[in-house]
């Protein structure tokens, strides 16, 4: 598959822990290639320039590029989890080092912000019951990682 828009992630000197940690969390995920700086490089001879790698079906590339810039939360990657327990088991792998945020938000320990969201989050949050979801609203904004059994309970008036 030919993407003709892909996302490049700026690193300090981790582009390569960086990949191969994401690659390692999810199921599909594989390093595609990597690129080296060779001897009188910007960069010290055998590590990476570019990683690219591919989570979801999508195609990233983490690039060392120096300290100059750094992430922040206005950009995120949404992590569309079906059940409990990989709300769980992406928020244990993704926030370990890192730091855990508001309304399933967190830092990794790159920097890099994740919404970690489970599937029913949109129906609870946006459904047709403008009560219910207000409610669910209100209990969203008091968590860090997200219950699917609470943001319901909420929504059922519990």
């Amino acid at each position: 598959m030919n993407e003709k828009v892909t996302t490049c992630l700026w690193f300090d000197n981790q582009a390569e822990e960086a990949a191969e940690h994401y690659v390692s969390l999810f199921e599909d995920g594989k390093v595609l290639d990597v690129a080296r700086y060779g001897e009188g490089g910007p960069g010290p001879a055998g590590q990476a320039i570019t990683v690219r790698f591919e989570i979801g079906g999508r195609t990233f590339t983490a690039l060392n590029g120096g300290p100059a810039f750094t992430f922040n939360e206005a950009v995120s990657f949404v992590v569309d989890c079906g059940s409990q327990e990989e709300v769980d088991r992406y928020w244990a792998a993704l926030s370990q080092g890192g730091a855990e945020g508001q309304c399933g938000w967190l830092k990794d320990r790159y920097g890099v912000s994740w919404q970690v969201v489970p599937s029913v989050l949109g129906r609870l949050i946006g459904g047709p019951d403008p009560l219910a979801s207000q409610r669910a609203m209100q209990a969203m904004l008091g968590m860090q990682k997200l219950d699917i059994a609470e943001l319901q309970r909420a929504y059922d008036g519990g």
